[in-house]
């Protein structure tokens, strides 16, 4: 994902803020989830670690590789395992690069006969290249992707196990995109279109089948250690009605020091399509404007050294909780 951002960065003294939200230890965590009754089941972070650690496990998730196909295979049987509907979905779709391969949306539905129905996403591919390593040698090496891609789907892994065993009152779809990123550096297309081809290609069939959702959650990098998500543009004008209850859910049950109350700039990534799909989204991603991204972001450090699970913990028991109050 480049999500390049697209306006002036906001003024520097929202960093002050930032500054003085940590990550918080492990008893912090527990003695604040405890002190707050939660209507959703409980999430494990140890769960989606191991969710991570397995997707990591087969390599570079890049697409035309064999790593890619073993981990697609393992996504769709766990997601079946868990009770839900799966599809693959996709078509052969070319790249910036000239490269054409076979699109592998992975798509889940719980309850698929309720109309009220909740949409979170993630993407399961990995960039094919470090290029923003501080190391030129070795912007043209693969990398695991352990933040950048397997800590959403993860985190959408253990939901899925969870509302195997308590239903919540609405349907939720879950989407794995594909080639998400695959894109150019330094794209100059207003709208990035070299980036997140799954979720374009779902977008306009989506608009096509006319697909209904009442909102849609995007995550991206949710499992870096000190993680902030900061609330973007594009979410915060698409859908700001879900941004706040987002944030005041991640805030009440005790993940305030990751749902950070600051705005951040324009950024494009999968929920950009989604709204266009007609689709309110919002996005959860490591990002400040004063930091920038997930400190290893397409680097050789994305790796599972450097996941955390307590950010694993704010962002699947919050969406959980977000869900799980829908009536």
């Amino acid at each position: 994902m480049n999500k390049k951002l697209l306006i002036i960065p906001l003024i520097a003294l929202f960093g002050v803020q930032g500054c003085k939200n940590k990550s918080k230890s492990n008893n912090e965590e527990t003695t604040d989830s405890a002190a707050v009754k939660l209507v959703s089941p409980e999430f494990n972070a140890d769960s989606a670690y191991l969710y991570t650690k397995a997707q990591v496990d087969f390599g570079p998730r890049i697409p035309g590789t064999p790593a890619h196909q073993k981990c697609a295979d393992y996504l769709v049987a766990r997601l079946k395992s868990f009770g839900a509907s799966v599809e693959v979905k996709g078509e052969k779709t070319k790249t910036y690069d000239g490269k054409t391969f076979q699109l592998k949306n992975i798509e889940a539905s719980f309850n698929p006969e309720k109309k009220e129905r909740i949409l979170v996403t993630a993407h399961w591919d990995a960039r094919p290249f470090s290029d923003q390593d501080t190391d030129p040698s070795n912007h043209n090496k693969p990398f695991d992707a352990a933040n950048d891609g397997a800590s959403g789907v993860a985190v959408i892994l253990e939901m899925a196990r969870q509302i195997q065993k308590t239903q919540p009152n609405v349907g939720v779809d879950f989407i794995l995109w594909d080639l998400e990123d695959y894109g150019k550096a330094n794209d100059e297309t207003p709208d990035e279109v070299t980036w997140c081809l799954g979720s374009q290609y779902w977008s306009k069939n989506a608009i096509a089948k006319g697909y209904k959702a009442r909102y849609g959650i995007n995550l991206d990098m949710v499992g870096g250690g000190n993680a902030q998500f900061t609330q973007d543009e594009i979410s915060r004008q698409s859908a700001p009605d879900v941004v706040n209850n987002v944030w005041a859910i991640g805030n009440e049950i005790g993940f305030g020091s990751y749902f950070v109350n600051l705005p951040s700039g324009k950024l494009v990534d999968d929920h950009f399509w989604m709204n266009k799909a007609g689709v309110p989204s919002i996005d959860i991603i490591h990002y400040n404007d004063n930091s920038g991204f997930y400190i290893n972001w397409h680097t050789q450090l994305d790796n599972l050294a450097n996941i955390d699970r307590n950010t694993l913990k704010a962002t699947g028991q919050t969406v959980l909780e977000t869900i799980f109050r829908e009536k």
